[in-house]
């Protein structure tokens, strides 16, 4: 078993390191669309954003107010920061009045009825898309649905895996190698993953209206009865408050090779659940109100912080291109909208990313027991709600350890990661390994994290929650609509979404069956595996 100084020993060739330039990265960040005064907008998807159901970078997710922003991968931070930036720009200029919002957990809601169900037009895969969301509406609440988050997706190019394989001696098919290597990668991110969310939790407070007739742990914030925390709190979106639902919680998924986790979550997708029956598939209308019954929808409604990722062909659910090609990309889940940031990521954060991802990547990673599967979901669990707390424990090997401990740890770990980075992309100014030391420093004092951060200025100016992501949407709005609109800008953006506008017609115009039979034929291919 090699270890991480062996691994990365590979990149004192001037000629290999230089693979290292090759990762590839790509973001997906949701925003609410809310109304001048803060609210959730009942608006229908701008027209001129183009279609939710076929635009590549421009969509919804759950609710038709919640846009999903999508970069192209690329090599190139900048470059997708760039592409990030251009698409808020362009948008802003599409949504009339409308903000925004800047953090993950959302702006004021009014009763669940009333917050909009993402639409996506006629089509039977435009109707699927709708059900699906429905259905997480009855199963969880639709006020659950409007939490934003970022996604990162990051892969290795493919001569950095055979290089790889040839400094293992494996013999390996490049493609199950890939897959190994992404789920070695996958069980290391879910040992440590509660370290993303002290270094980079930015959902420390909720407004009060979020939790309206649920039950939580939250206190005031100070007088402040409109704003609910709890002192030490990261990323309440990681939380039972967010997409860790009691549900999903009895769902046991292997991440110890490709075949048990396509086993283990395919079973999931066929187990009943008699609470999700009771809701029934269809109202007394005949209306569909789910697209099934069963623990799991379909395989995207189970929530984690990670998932291995494959461009699926229009004729294959994601399981099936997994299985059918392996894994191509990771997708990491559990990133919080940062309101102190622009676009909720900059430049610093992506090369953390790099560097965490690479290291867990060439580091030793056994296999996951269900006892420690266990003890990974405490450790997040205990991190967001008392991440900042100095005294907080976590589980490792079955012993306690001081969360500060094992973090300084492995920042250290991290650096001989972030100093190879650092040669591979010629940094003069070490830029990775100076964000490696920025986190460093927020081991060290907590107040140095954009959860502290927040609640530090809602202290400074007498400001509840709802009042600070105001203030900053306003902010960010001004930022994004100041000058003139770059002309290639407001022509690409403005194609795309007259492109997406007919690709969803001839969509809608080609459906030759019903939905029922859509439906029908669907989870008969999904299960010919």
């Amino acid at each position: 078993m090699l270890s991480l100084n062996d691994r990365l020993a590979l990149f004192d060739n001037p000629q290999k390191i230089a693979l290292l330039r090759g990762i590839v990265r790509g973001i997906e960040k949701e925003s609410l669309r809310v109304s001048p005064n803060g609210h959730i907008a009942n608006t229908a998807h701008p027209k001129t954003l183009g279609s939710a159901l076929t635009h590549p970078s421009i969509t919804t997710d759950y609710s038709e107010a919640l846009l999903e922003f999508i970069t192209a991968p690329s090599c190139s931070i900048e470059k997708v920061l760039k592409e990030l930036d251009d698409i808020h720009r362009f948008s802003y200029r599409q949504i009339g009045e409308e903000l925004l919002w800047v953090s993950s957990m959302p702006c004021q809601l009014g009763p669940d009825d009333e917050i909009p169900v993402a639409k996506y037009g006629s089509s039977n895969i435009g109707q699927m898309k709708q059900v699906y969301r429905l259905g997480l509406g009855h199963r969880y609440g639709r006020a659950m649905q409007t939490i934003a988050g970022i996604h990162y997706n990051f892969s290795v190019p493919d001569e950095l895996w055979l290089e790889l394989q040839k400094q293992q001696q494996n013999t390996q098919v490049l493609r199950d190698f890939k897959s190994e290597g992404y789920f070695h990668l996958i069980r290391n991110f879910r040992r440590y993953a509660w370290l993303l969310l002290y270094l980079l939790g930015s959902a420390p407070a909720v407004c009060r209206s979020f939790v309206a007739n649920r039950d939580h742990r939250l206190s005031p914030v100070g007088q402040d009865s409109h704003s609910l925390y709890q002192p030490y709190a990261t990323s309440l979106r990681m939380g039972d408050l967010g997409y860790q639902s009691q549900v999903q919680s009895a769902v046991d998924i292997s991440y110890n090779s490709l075949e048990q986790y396509v086993i283990s979550l395919r079973g999931a997708l066929a187990k009943p659940y008699q609470a999700y029956d009771d809701i029934g598939l269809k109202d007394e209308q005949g209306n569909y109100q789910q697209l099934n019954t069963h623990l799991l929808q379909i395989e995207n409604e189970f929530y984690s912080a990670i998932r291995p990722k494959r461009t699926a062909a229009s004729n294959e659910t994601p399981l099936q291109a997994l299985e059918h090609r392996g894994v191509e990309y990771i997708e990491v889940r559990c990133l919080d909208v940062n309101p102190l940031i622009a676009c909720g990521i900059d430049a610093q954060t992506m090369r953390f990313l790099d560097t965490f991802l690479l290291f867990c990547l060439l580091s030793e990673s056994p296999k996951t027991s269900s006892a420690e599967s266990l003890d990974l979901s405490e450790n997040m669990l205990r991190t967001v709600y008392q991440g900042r707390d100095y005294a907080l424990m976590l589980r490792r090997n079955q012993t306690d350890v001081k969360l500060r401990d094992w973090g300084a740890e492995l920042l250290a770990q991290m650096q001989p990661v972030a100093e190879q980075l650092d040669h591979a992309h010629q940094n003069s100014t070490q830029l990775y390994l100076q964000g490696l030391k920025k986190m460093q420093s927020a081991i060290d004092d907590s107040n140095m994290t954009p959860s502290a951060s927040m609640l530090n200025e809602m202290q400074e100016n007498s400001e509840t929650y709802y009042g600070m992501a105001m203030r900053k949407a306003q902010e960010q709005r001004h930022l994004f609509l100041a000058g003139d609109l770059d002309n290639a800008i407001a022509q690409t953006y403005g194609a795309l979404a007259e492109t997406s506008h007919s690709q969803q017609a001839i969509k809608e115009n080609s459906d030759s069956k019903s939905f029922d039979k859509f439906l029908s034929d669907y989870w008969r291919s999904s299960q010919a595996d």
